[in-house]
């Protein structure tokens, strides 16, 4: 049995698919309020739905009874609710469900973060010290550290408006980004289940090509946008915002902004070497975005 941790969440809730796909039996831990729509679609799926908190440690026991392989992909920055913050979830969460597979024999764990950055922030601290644990908890481990999610960081939540050709860009634009797909990074998440390359390894993940904000931009205009209205948030702006944010929360969005302004590269080489996955490339995720908004207009 394989828990996944964030089954109702856009990756969690793609490994469960692609594991019930490869014939894996799959439970996906959710909570008594999570979406219904969410759950019972995971249910369609054939997944067991469990209901648990990372907040109730007790009931991260209980949920990885039976379950030989844990991945978790639960975070509070996407999907949150009363009483979610990043030391509540990321942090204190993340570990209680590392002890929660421990005490329940569990023998193997795969954790989403992400690659290290070379700026402080709480979120970070959060995922670095939950990895540290997670590497001394004597359970077999694998950590996936996906650089950018496109269909995240290029979307109008974050100021990708491709229907509307208008983009917010952090920083000049010109330093380069591994963007990845969600779907590529469940796909290695599910791999890595039970494969021997993956054990007690960290593996950071990008995309099959590395580009720049606005080569992003030029491809999407070449899709068929049109010609894309550009804003540029400086690197000083993002830096100000966050010496000035008042949660944790807000300092690690002004952070992550800060970090993709100054680029992200992952070497895929060796990693497809040992996992021949075929990635999704920019151009494949533009035409689908602009396919889709011809449509919707």
């Amino acid at each position: 049995m394989n828990l996944v941790v964030g089954a109702t969440g856009l990756l969690g809730g793609e490994i469960c698919r692609l594991l019930v796909a490869e014939g894996r039996p799959v439970r996906g831990l959710v909570r008594p309020t999570s979406d219904r729509v969410k759950v019972e679609r995971l249910q369609g799926l054939g997944v067991e739905t469990v209901e648990g908190d990372l907040k109730d440690p007790p009931s991260l026991v209980a949920a990885c009874r039976g379950a030989s392989a844990v991945i978790s992909t639960a975070s509070s920055t996407l999907s949150r609710q009363e009483g979610d913050t990043i030391l509540s979830v990321d942090r204190e969460g993340q570990l209680a469900v590392i002890e929660g597979a421990k005490a329940a024999g569990v023998e193997r764990f795969v954790l989403v973060s992400f690659p290290e950055m070379d700026i402080e922030f709480p979120l970070q601290t959060a995922k670095r010290e939950v990895e540290r644990r997670l590497r001394e908890s004597g359970l077999a481990y694998t950590i996936l550290q996906p650089t950018v999610f496109m269909e995240v960081w290029l979307s109008p939540a974050l100021g990708f408006d491709a229907a509307g050709a208008r983009v917010r860009i952090y920083g000049s634009g010109h330093n380069k980004i591994s963007w990845i797909s969600y779907e590529d990074v469940a796909r290695f998440a599910a791999a890595c289940v039970d494969s021997p390359a993956a054990r007690n390894s960290v593996i950071e993940l990008g995309g099959p090509e590395d580009l720049s904000p606005l080569e992003v931009v030029r491809i999407f205009e070449e899709a068929g946008g049109g010609e894309f209205a550009v804003e540029h948030i400086t690197e000083e702006q993002l830096l100000a915002q966050k010496e000035m944010a008042t949660d944790p929360l807000q300092e690690s969005f002004a952070a992550l902004m800060i970090s993709c302004a100054r680029g992200s590269v992952i070497d895929m080489r060796e990693t497809l070497r040992k996992f021949p996955v075929r990635l999704k490339s920019l151009r494949e995720y533009a035409r689908s975005v602009i396919g889709a908004d011809s449509k919707e207009g």
